[in-house]
């Protein structure tokens, strides 16, 4: 099937489509017709600007480079593809809403109890409320931040995607809120939890952090 990538430019079809096949493959399932396309439609929606399907290539790219540390790759890949499946700007319960279609898909295609509670768990730890312990969901919730770590001018215009989806705040107070989020970021003893990207990130996330937070 050939991705619907209209008006997103550099998007790595061949990745996406080795991604989602590779995921479910290994889970010994198969998800149902027209699950894919519905996904990729999801992260072209208009009010996203940062949570698109450039958001979603990044992530597969940083996982690319991790397959390897997870103990069940095919549900945290899964989990990655599904995490901003719901974006909503204005709504408190996106993660909730992607897990739940998550779990939908995943018990259409005849997925066991244990794998679908282990991709609810995955995306649900998107929360960001607090550094997670378990070590697939560190690395996913690593690779969701990583752009905290992105080289300057990628997360310069990540900064200005956030305030495009947010645009609707007055500037004053998206300006106060934001650099709340950020501080909260560079109060954690650790940005990363998991070696890897501790060692890759780690530092240059606190710069950029700490020069959008001033």
């Amino acid at each position: 099937m050939k991705l619907d990538t209209q008006n997103t430019p550099s998007v790595d079809e061949t990745m996406f489509q080795n991604s989602w096949q590779r995921s479910w493959h290994s889970l010994g399932i198969q998800p149902a017709p027209g699950l894919q396309a519905q996904l990729l439609s999801a992260y072209r929606e208009p009010q996203r600007h940062y949570h698109t399907l450039q958001h979603l290539q990044e992530c597969l790219t940083h996982w690319e480079r991790v397959i390897q540390l997870a103990q069940f790759p095919a549900e945290l890949e899964l989990a990655l593809w599904f995490h901003d499946a719901v974006y909503e700007v204005k709504a408190k319960d996106n993660e909730a809403q992607s897990a739940r279609w998550a779990s939908q898909a995943l018990q259409q295609s005849g997925a066991s109890a244990e794998q679908i509670q282990r991709v609810q768990d995955l995306i649900m730890a998107t929360c960001h409320q607090a550094a997670p312990s378990e070590a697939d969901a560190q690395l996913l919730v690593d690779i969701d931040l990583a752009i905290l770590g992105a080289e300057p001018p990628r997360f310069a215009e990540y900064d200005a995607q956030v305030r495009a989806e947010y645009r609707w705040v007055p500037g004053w107070i998206y300006r106060s809120k934001r650099k709340q989020v950020l501080r909260s970021f560079l109060a954690r003893d650790a940005i990363y939890s998991s070696p890897h990207f501790h060692a890759q990130l780690e530092a240059q996330a606190r710069l950029n952090l700490a020069a959008s937070s001033r």
